[in-house]
């Protein structure tokens, strides 16, 4: 058993780097499990996790003080949410959050899982995209209870299969 206490922070920005450190390891781990497509050398751009940050919507999880994975948790609506292709959500209503940008050191175990613990106590409505390539998020997804709903598209055009979860109707 785990005994180390870990908790979910706001990211500061005085953490970019960290925050950007996390992102580069997300990007090899990607690459390592033959996710080759979803973020390039660009992207996500500094910039983006600077703005992540100064909005509030970057978090860290740390480790007996260690940012150990970071992620953006973000209010909806999201523009590249409102149109989904061959399927549909699951509630299309209600108000909801986003989680993006998610990234974590190797060998961490349990991220998606405190993560997720951490966002749906603020929320009981989460959707989320990945890479049709990144089977490691999808199977996060799964095992958390998430129910593909079907395919949106990125600003740039570039297709994301679509996750929701909705823990009260």
């Amino acid at each position: 058993m785990n005994t180390t206490t870990r908790e979910v922070v706001r990211a500061r920005i005085t953490e970019l780097p960290e925050v950007v450190g996390l992102i580069d390891a997300g990007r090899r781990i990607m690459r390592e499990n033959g996710n080759l497509h979803q973020w390039d050398d660009n992207h996500p751009s500094v910039d983006q996790l600077r703005d992540d940050i100064e909005h509030g919507h970057c978090y860290l999880l740390k480790e007996a003080g260690t940012s150990i994975a970071t992620f953006a948790f973000i209010p909806g609506p999201d523009i590249t949410y409102r149109k989904i292709e061959q399927g549909r959500w699951l509630d299309d209503a209600k108000p909801y959050y986003v989680i993006h940008r998610v990234a974590s050191l190797p060998d961490r175990h349990g991220v998606m899982t405190e993560l997720l613990g951490y966002c749906f106590a603020h929320t009981d409505n989460i959707r989320i995209d990945t890479h049709r390539d990144n089977l490691i998020m999808q199977h996060c997804l799964q095992k958390a209870g998430f129910s593909y709903c079907g395919i949106i598209h990125l600003l740039n055009g570039d297709e994301r299969l679509a996750y929701q979860k909705v823990t009260k109707q």
